[in-house]
């Protein structure tokens, strides 16, 4: 039985939850109005994965509302997505998040002088769905359009340690086994031998850094699911591209002490897998390219620290070294679990990830601020009505143009 803590508060998975809590999660909802944003692709829609996450959510009667952050290509696309969530018993805003009406009212924001134009990935979409989900709810759940393994206990555990005022917690993350239905394989390579062994490396290179510890006591960094008071949610600047999920960390950690963030254990987890990719701006090698950056950012921001030449090529040393040993303790965990485990496949990906470093590193320092879409309070100094502009735009149809 695992009954770690660290930095971070975990919440273990003693007791599962199950659907017969569900009636006393429903009227805990009633204590706080709750909103759930699920950024989306059209395509999704296609897909049995968010199928069976609308049929979870519809249980959940006291929810607030639900948030759609949609990217689609035609008004259609958006209409069908409407139809696709219109039953449930809670209010539900379909956003068109790179619809014509809200490319129009960025493009007015940005020529006013904020700068939101950023490009149209799940960054772009999360930060208008917070836009929105901000206006009436006091807590928010984020969750990808694409889990497999979506069930009830998902809401439930994210939420409770918010719902639980007691415990003053902001923000929760959640960490899970991240396995595939079919074989049981493991997954989540671009944690388990990517960004596990920089950190590690990164401790050993410039020496103990409080930001290090603090991304290292989470067990699963890049998850993509997490819930957060509005507050919290008002004063995070977003960024838009693959180090997402870090830069949104090291944003927690520059609003609100330690003591306020919890993670929590949802079990084994499914959604899909992205390659590693045959060259350095594809797949995982993208993302992993790009958590780096995100990462190097948040060591300047928080400690200070930037890594010279020297400190680049002993970086990519250190990190081939520690990951190849993270690959001998993945395939023996693999092994006695019964487990299918390609130990070549992962070798092969550990030297793809450490000749990211150096190119890297030197993208970075080229143009180290990077760029991070503005935090709500920073927006609604600038205009006090964006948000409700925004939810105006997403909902909004262009009509058709009729020929004479």
């Amino acid at each position: 039985m695992d009954f770690l803590q660290d930095a971070i508060s975990t919440v273990h998975d003693y007791r599962p939850v199950d659907d017969s809590q569900l009636e006393s999660f429903n009227h805990r909802l009633k204590q706080r109005s709750t909103a759930v944003l699920i950024p989306c692709l059209f395509d999704e829609l296609r897909r049995q994965a968010l199928s069976m996450t609308r049929e979870v959510l519809r249980r959940f009667t006291n929810l607030h509302c639900l948030v759609v952050a949609l990217a689609a290509d035609k008004v259609e696309e958006v209409e069908e997505a409407r139809r696709f969530f219109a039953d449930l018993p809670f209010n539900v805003q379909v956003l068109w998040t790179n619809g014509p009406v809200v490319r129009e009212l960025m493009q007015q924001t940005q020529a006013g002088g904020l700068d939101v134009m950023g490009p149209a990935g799940k960054g772009w979409a999360v930060w208008q769905g917070l836009g929105v989900a901000t206006l009436e709810s006091e807590l928010i759940a984020l969750f990808d359009a694409d889990i497999r393994t979506f069930s009830s206990t998902y809401p439930m555990r994210m939420l409770s340690p918010l719902l639980e005022r007691q415990f003053g917690i902001a923000y929760v993350k959640a960490f899970y086994s991240r396995l595939s239905i079919e074989e049981g394989r493991m997954h989540g390579r671009a944690t388990r031998l990517f960004v596990s062994p920089i950190l590690e490396s990164l401790q050993q290179l410039v020496g103990p850094k409080d930001f290090l510890r603090y991304l290292q006591a989470y067990r699963y960094p890049l998850s993509g699911e997490f819930a957060f008071t509005t507050d919290l949610a008002l004063n995070l600047r977003i960024p838009c591209d693959w180090g997402l999920e870090v830069g949104l960390l090291s944003e927690v950690y520059r609003n609100v002490t330690i003591g306020r963030i919890a993670q929590v254990d949802l079990g084994v987890f499914d959604h899909k897998h992205k390659e590693v990719g045959s060259a350095p701006k594809e797949g995982l090698q993208r993302m992993c390219g790009e958590i780096l950056a995100s990462l190097m950012r948040a060591m300047m921001e928080h400690e200070a620290t930037a890594l010279s030449v020297e400190q680049a090529s002993a970086l990519e040393v250190m990190y081939k070294r520690i990951a190849k040993d993270r690959v001998s303790q993945h395939h023996l965990d693999a092994a006695i679990n019964g487990l299918p485990y390609n130990r070549h496949e992962e070798e092969k990906a550990v030297n793809c990830f450490a000749k990211l470093i150096r190119p890297c590193w030197r993208a970075f320092m080229d143009r180290p601020a990077g760029f991070r879409l503005p935090s709500w309070t920073r927006s609604l100094a600038f205009n006090p009505n964006l948000r409700e502009e925004l939810l105006a735009a997403g909902l909004k149809l262009p009509q058709p143009v009729l020929s004479v």
